[in-house]
């Protein structure tokens, strides 16, 4: 019989890529890791592994069970939410993830809603960047997370989890609102205001201002939006938004729309989206979101194409 803790091990070092993240993953040491892939090796009875000095990589047998794995794992996790469908009322923790847009602007309200109709849940919440929520779901740090990617910076499908769709949002340039610029062209040699490298919105800013044909010259670097705009307003440079940040843009900021959009998704494991308290979260963050305050017409600037 195949350890489901162990076969958890080996998807993540199919992931992770060494032993060394996956310990440092699970808070494990690295000679427990190797000891349960060892043993996860003799009850497939075939090799799993293969070492070439400190380096370890998968045989094709290694592969073949890790992608039979991700199937077990759905599995189970539709037998949790089962058993978890069968119980009177909701109880015990539901552990969220989400961006900080999302905790400002839809969670509050999600949460008041939740807690109403299910006072059992013990609602947790961890704010995180989109990018560093599916590595907490898989690790089961959190059981139900807010992602997003944009049109031009799109994500790749993950077979250990399942999403559904929750907001889409217009992008925008944010401009002093004294400035002339009306288009990205014009702000091509601008100042501009980014977040902190290896963040989604600053990979995305890159491409929107690379599909314009310049590199954008930061001069700030801020990960809070609200931060952003202030600094906007303060005449200190530009940045690309997006709606749900610019609900209620300081005076001194002009929004331009832009083509691009952002995409927002619920995500959770593969096989859970039946665990009724995760459907109870995505039906009130989905009320939540339908009602969402986005950035009024006095304060846009629309560009077509």
């Amino acid at each position: 019989m195949l350890d489901v803790r162990r076969l958890r091990l080996l998807c993540d070092l199919s992931r992770l890529g060494t032993i060394a993240a996956v310990a440092q993953a699970h808070t494990y040491t690295a000679s427990a890791v190797s000891q349960q892939l060892s043993a996860l090796e003799r009850e497939a009875g075939v090799a799993l592994l293969e070492r070439t000095g400190r380096r370890v990589t998968l045989t094709p047998a290694g592969n073949v069970l890790v992608e039979h794995a991700v199937t077990v794992l759905a599995a189970l996790e539709r037998t949790t939410a089962a058993l978890a469908a069968v119980r009177s009322g909701l109880s015990g923790p539901l552990r969220i993830g989400a961006f900080p847009t999302a905790v400002r602007t839809l969670l509050p309200e999600a949460l008041v809603e939740l807690g109403r109709h299910h006072p059992g849940l013990e609602l947790m919440v961890t704010e995180l960047d989109p990018v560093d929520v599916p590595a907490a779901l898989r690790e089961r740090r959190l059981d139900v997370g807010l992602v997003h990617d944009y049109d031009v910076v799109p994500d790749s499908p993950d077979p250990a989890l399942d999403a559904t769709p929750l907001l889409d949002e217009t992008v925008f340039l944010a401009v002093p609102a004294r400035s002339a610029h009306t288009t990205l062209d014009d702000v091509r040699d601008a100042a501009w205001i980014v977040a902190g490298p290896g963040t989604l919105c600053h990979t995305a800013t890159l491409r929107i201002c690379g599909a314009a044909g310049f590199a954008p010259r930061a001069r700030h670097q801020a990960d809070d939006f609200a931060t952003v705009l202030a600094l906007v307003a303060a005449n200190q440079g530009v940045s690309v938004v997006p709606a749900l940040a610019a609900a209620q843009p300081p005076d001194g900021v002009r929004l331009i729309a832009l083509p691009t959009r952002r995409r927002n998704r619920i995500a959770y494991r593969r096989g859970a989206a039946a665990h009724p308290a995760i459907a109870a979260f995505v039906t009130a963050i989905r009320a939540r979101a339908g009602v969402s305050g986005l950035p009024s017409a006095p304060h846009t600037t629309r560009i077509i194409g």
